[in-house]
Protein backbone atom coordinates (compact mmCIF):
# COMPACT_ATOMS: atom_id res chain seq x y z
CA UNK A 1 0.00 0.00 0.00
CA UNK A 2 1.35 3.44 -0.95
CA UNK A 3 1.97 5.61 2.16
CA UNK A 4 -0.04 8.83 2.39
CA UNK A 5 1.55 12.28 2.32
CA UNK A 6 0.55 12.85 5.97
CA UNK A 7 2.32 9.66 7.05
CA UNK A 8 5.48 10.67 5.18
CA UNK A 9 5.30 14.12 6.78
CA UNK A 10 5.01 12.55 10.26
CA UNK A 11 8.00 10.28 9.60
CA UNK A 12 10.05 13.22 8.36
CA UNK A 13 9.14 15.28 11.46
CA UNK A 14 10.13 12.40 13.74
CA UNK A 15 13.42 11.96 11.89
CA UNK A 16 14.26 15.68 12.19
CA UNK A 17 13.33 15.62 15.89
CA UNK A 18 15.60 12.61 16.47
CA UNK A 19 18.49 14.42 14.76
CA UNK A 20 17.97 17.49 16.96
CA UNK A 21 17.77 15.32 20.07
CA UNK A 22 21.00 13.54 19.16
CA UNK A 23 22.75 16.88 18.52
CA UNK A 24 21.59 18.29 21.87
CA UNK A 25 22.71 15.11 23.63
CA UNK A 26 26.19 15.36 22.10
CA UNK A 27 26.46 19.05 23.08
CA UNK A 28 25.34 18.22 26.62
CA UNK A 29 28.00 15.52 27.02
CA UNK A 30 30.66 17.84 25.57
CA UNK A 31 29.69 20.56 28.08
CA UNK A 32 29.63 18.02 30.90
CA UNK A 33 33.17 16.82 30.09
CA UNK A 34 34.40 20.44 29.99
CA UNK A 35 32.82 21.31 33.37
CA UNK A 36 34.08 18.07 34.94
CA UNK A 37 37.62 18.74 33.67
CA UNK A 38 37.84 22.28 35.06
CA UNK A 39 36.15 21.29 38.33
CA UNK A 40 38.58 18.42 38.85
CA UNK A 41 41.51 20.69 37.96
CA UNK A 42 40.41 23.38 40.45
CA UNK A 43 39.81 20.80 43.20
CA UNK A 44 43.14 19.09 42.60
CA UNK A 45 44.97 22.42 42.70
CA UNK A 46 43.23 23.71 45.87
CA UNK A 47 43.87 20.43 47.71
CA UNK A 48 47.45 20.29 46.33
CA UNK A 49 46.93 16.91 44.70
CA UNK A 50 48.90 18.56 41.90
CA UNK A 51 51.57 21.25 42.26
CA UNK A 52 49.67 24.61 42.06
CA UNK A 53 52.89 26.38 41.03
CA UNK A 54 53.32 24.19 37.94
CA UNK A 55 49.72 23.45 36.97
CA UNK A 56 48.05 26.59 38.39
CA UNK A 57 44.23 26.48 38.62
CA UNK A 58 41.23 27.70 36.58
CA UNK A 59 40.45 30.39 39.17
CA UNK A 60 44.03 31.75 39.03
CA UNK A 61 43.92 31.72 35.23
CA UNK A 62 40.56 33.54 35.27
CA UNK A 63 41.98 36.18 37.63
CA UNK A 64 45.00 36.70 35.39
CA UNK A 65 42.71 36.84 32.34
CA UNK A 66 40.67 39.69 33.89
CA UNK A 67 43.87 41.49 34.86
CA UNK A 68 45.29 41.21 31.32
CA UNK A 69 42.03 42.35 29.79
CA UNK A 70 41.92 45.43 32.04
CA UNK A 71 45.47 46.52 31.19
CA UNK A 72 44.85 45.85 27.47
CA UNK A 73 47.92 43.65 26.97
CA UNK A 74 45.91 40.51 26.24
CA UNK A 75 44.14 42.05 23.23
CA UNK A 76 47.44 43.28 21.83
CA UNK A 77 49.19 39.88 22.07
CA UNK A 78 46.13 37.94 20.88
CA UNK A 79 45.50 40.18 17.87
CA UNK A 80 49.15 39.93 16.78
CA UNK A 81 49.17 36.13 16.91
CA UNK A 82 45.73 35.81 15.30
CA UNK A 83 46.73 38.07 12.41
CA UNK A 84 49.95 36.13 11.83
CA UNK A 85 48.13 32.80 11.96
CA UNK A 86 45.33 33.79 9.58
CA UNK A 87 47.86 35.26 7.13
CA UNK A 88 50.07 32.14 7.31
CA UNK A 89 46.99 29.93 6.93
CA UNK A 90 45.78 31.80 3.83
CA UNK A 91 49.24 31.99 2.25
CA UNK A 92 49.96 28.29 2.85
CA UNK A 93 46.59 27.17 1.49
CA UNK A 94 46.54 29.46 -1.55
CA UNK A 95 50.17 28.86 -2.54
CA UNK A 96 49.81 25.10 -2.00
CA UNK A 97 46.66 24.98 -4.16
CA UNK A 98 48.34 27.07 -6.88
CA UNK A 99 51.37 24.76 -6.87
CA UNK A 100 49.07 21.74 -7.12
CA UNK A 101 47.31 23.33 -10.11
CA UNK A 102 50.69 24.01 -11.72
CA UNK A 103 51.73 20.38 -11.27
CA UNK A 104 48.44 19.19 -12.75
CA UNK A 105 48.83 21.59 -15.65
CA UNK A 106 52.36 20.40 -16.48
CA UNK A 107 52.56 16.60 -16.00
CA UNK A 108 56.29 16.57 -16.80
CA UNK A 109 56.92 19.10 -14.05
CA UNK A 110 55.01 16.90 -11.58
CA UNK A 111 57.20 13.91 -12.50
CA UNK A 112 60.33 15.98 -11.91
CA UNK A 113 59.07 17.51 -8.66
CA UNK A 114 57.56 14.34 -7.15
CA UNK A 115 60.66 13.09 -5.25
CA UNK A 116 61.46 16.60 -4.03
CA UNK A 117 57.94 17.01 -2.64
CA UNK A 118 58.31 13.74 -0.76
CA UNK A 119 61.64 14.86 0.71
CA UNK A 120 60.32 18.31 1.64
CA UNK A 121 57.24 16.78 3.26
CA UNK A 122 59.40 14.46 5.35
CA UNK A 123 61.70 17.29 6.43
CA UNK A 124 60.89 18.83 9.84
CA UNK A 125 59.99 22.40 8.84
CA UNK A 126 60.55 23.60 12.39
CA UNK A 127 64.28 23.03 11.84
CA UNK A 128 64.19 25.66 9.09
CA UNK A 129 63.14 28.36 11.57
CA UNK A 130 66.65 29.64 12.34
CA UNK A 131 67.45 29.79 8.60
CA UNK A 132 64.30 31.82 7.94
CA UNK A 133 65.24 34.24 10.70
CA UNK A 134 68.70 34.76 9.21
CA UNK A 135 67.29 35.09 5.68
CA UNK A 136 64.29 37.33 6.42
CA UNK A 137 65.38 38.95 9.65
CA UNK A 138 64.07 38.60 13.22
CA UNK A 139 60.71 40.16 12.46
CA UNK A 140 57.12 39.65 11.44
CA UNK A 141 58.08 38.24 8.00
CA UNK A 142 59.91 35.26 9.50
CA UNK A 143 56.86 34.28 11.58
CA UNK A 144 54.51 34.50 8.60
CA UNK A 145 56.97 32.50 6.48
CA UNK A 146 57.13 29.82 9.18
CA UNK A 147 53.32 29.61 9.34
CA UNK A 148 53.18 29.33 5.54
CA UNK A 149 56.03 26.86 5.14
CA UNK A 150 54.65 24.34 7.57
CA UNK A 151 51.41 23.85 5.57
CA UNK A 152 52.32 24.55 1.95
CA UNK A 153 53.92 21.19 1.05
CA UNK A 154 51.21 19.00 2.55
CA UNK A 155 48.57 21.20 0.85
CA UNK A 156 50.33 20.80 -2.50
CA UNK A 157 50.58 17.01 -2.20
CA UNK A 158 47.00 16.43 -0.99
CA UNK A 159 45.33 18.79 -3.47
CA UNK A 160 47.44 17.59 -6.40
CA UNK A 161 46.51 13.99 -5.58
CA UNK A 162 42.86 15.03 -5.59
CA UNK A 163 43.28 16.73 -8.99
CA UNK A 164 44.77 13.55 -10.43
CA UNK A 165 41.97 11.35 -9.10
CA UNK A 166 39.23 13.18 -11.02
CA UNK A 167 37.47 10.70 -13.31
CA UNK A 168 39.28 10.90 -16.69
CA UNK A 169 36.00 10.15 -18.47
CA UNK A 170 34.74 13.60 -17.44
CA UNK A 171 37.76 15.19 -19.04
CA UNK A 172 37.35 13.09 -22.20
CA UNK A 173 33.73 14.21 -22.54
CA UNK A 174 34.72 17.85 -22.11
CA UNK A 175 37.53 17.51 -24.65
CA UNK A 176 35.09 15.88 -27.07
CA UNK A 177 33.06 19.10 -26.94
CA UNK A 178 36.20 21.14 -27.67
CA UNK A 179 37.10 22.24 -24.13
CA UNK A 180 40.72 23.31 -23.63
CA UNK A 181 42.84 22.45 -20.58
CA UNK A 182 41.82 25.55 -18.63
CA UNK A 183 38.12 24.86 -19.25
CA UNK A 184 38.57 21.22 -18.14
CA UNK A 185 40.26 22.42 -14.96
CA UNK A 186 37.59 25.02 -14.23
CA UNK A 187 34.57 22.85 -15.08
CA UNK A 188 35.62 19.42 -13.77
CA UNK A 189 38.90 19.21 -11.85
CA UNK A 190 38.54 22.14 -9.44
CA UNK A 191 34.86 21.57 -8.48
CA UNK A 192 35.48 17.84 -7.95
CA UNK A 193 38.35 18.67 -5.59
CA UNK A 194 36.43 21.08 -3.34
CA UNK A 195 35.85 18.48 -0.58
CA UNK A 196 39.58 17.71 -0.46
CA UNK A 197 40.53 21.39 -0.45
CA UNK A 198 38.12 22.02 2.44
CA UNK A 199 39.54 19.05 4.35
CA UNK A 200 43.01 20.49 3.78
CA UNK A 201 41.83 23.81 5.20
CA UNK A 202 40.83 22.02 8.41
CA UNK A 203 44.27 20.41 8.68
CA UNK A 204 45.98 23.71 7.92
CA UNK A 205 44.21 25.43 10.84
CA UNK A 206 46.25 23.37 13.29
CA UNK A 207 49.45 23.49 11.22
CA UNK A 208 49.33 27.29 10.92
CA UNK A 209 49.05 27.68 14.69
CA UNK A 210 52.04 25.36 15.14
CA UNK A 211 54.11 27.30 12.58
CA UNK A 212 53.31 30.70 14.08
CA UNK A 213 54.00 29.48 17.62
CA UNK A 214 57.40 28.16 16.55
CA UNK A 215 58.13 31.48 14.84
CA UNK A 216 57.12 33.46 17.93
CA UNK A 217 59.16 31.17 20.18
CA UNK A 218 62.25 31.95 18.10
CA UNK A 219 61.73 35.63 17.47
CA UNK A 220 58.97 37.90 18.73
CA UNK A 221 58.31 40.78 21.06
CA UNK A 222 54.53 40.38 21.00
CA UNK A 223 52.03 37.57 20.62
CA UNK A 224 50.83 34.53 22.55
CA UNK A 225 54.05 32.64 21.76
CA UNK A 226 55.99 35.49 23.34
CA UNK A 227 53.72 35.29 26.42
CA UNK A 228 54.44 31.54 26.73
CA UNK A 229 58.21 32.06 26.50
CA UNK A 230 58.06 34.99 28.92
CA UNK A 231 55.98 32.88 31.34
CA UNK A 232 58.62 30.14 31.27
CA UNK A 233 61.42 32.64 31.86
CA UNK A 234 59.80 34.18 34.95
CA UNK A 235 58.32 30.84 36.13
CA UNK A 236 54.76 32.13 35.73
CA UNK A 237 52.96 29.01 34.56
CA UNK A 238 49.56 30.63 35.04
CA UNK A 239 50.50 32.96 32.19
CA UNK A 240 51.63 29.97 30.09
CA UNK A 241 48.38 28.09 30.66
CA UNK A 242 46.30 31.21 29.99
CA UNK A 243 48.07 31.59 26.63
CA UNK A 244 47.50 27.91 25.79
CA UNK A 245 43.79 28.13 26.63
CA UNK A 246 43.40 31.23 24.43
CA UNK A 247 45.18 29.43 21.58
CA UNK A 248 42.85 26.44 22.00
CA UNK A 249 39.77 28.69 21.91
CA UNK A 250 40.94 30.64 18.84
CA UNK A 251 41.94 27.47 16.97
CA UNK A 252 38.47 26.05 17.68
CA UNK A 253 36.82 29.22 16.35
CA UNK A 254 38.95 29.05 13.17
CA UNK A 255 38.03 25.39 12.72
CA UNK A 256 34.32 26.19 13.11
CA UNK A 257 34.62 28.98 10.52
CA UNK A 258 36.13 26.48 8.05
CA UNK A 259 33.37 23.97 8.87
CA UNK A 260 30.75 26.69 8.23
CA UNK A 261 32.47 27.50 4.92
CA UNK A 262 32.38 23.81 4.03
CA UNK A 263 28.62 23.64 4.61
CA UNK A 264 28.05 26.72 2.46
CA UNK A 265 30.21 25.48 -0.43
CA UNK A 266 28.85 21.94 -0.35
CA UNK A 267 25.27 23.24 -0.18
CA UNK A 268 25.77 25.40 -3.27
CA UNK A 269 27.38 22.64 -5.34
Amino acid sequence: MKPSNNHIQVLHTQYVASLRKEKLLVRWYQLLICIAFFTLWETASRNEWIDPLLFSSPSAIATLFVQKVKDGSLFLHTSVTLFETVLGFLCGTLLGTCLAALLWWFPRLSKIADPYLVVLNAMPKVALGPILIVALGPNFSSIIAMGTLISIIITTIVVYTSFREVDPNYLKVLKTFGANRFQCFKAAVLPASFPTIISTLKVNVGLSWVGVMVGEFLVSKQGLGYMIIYGFQVFNFTLVLLSLLIIACLATVMYQVVAWLEKKLMKNR
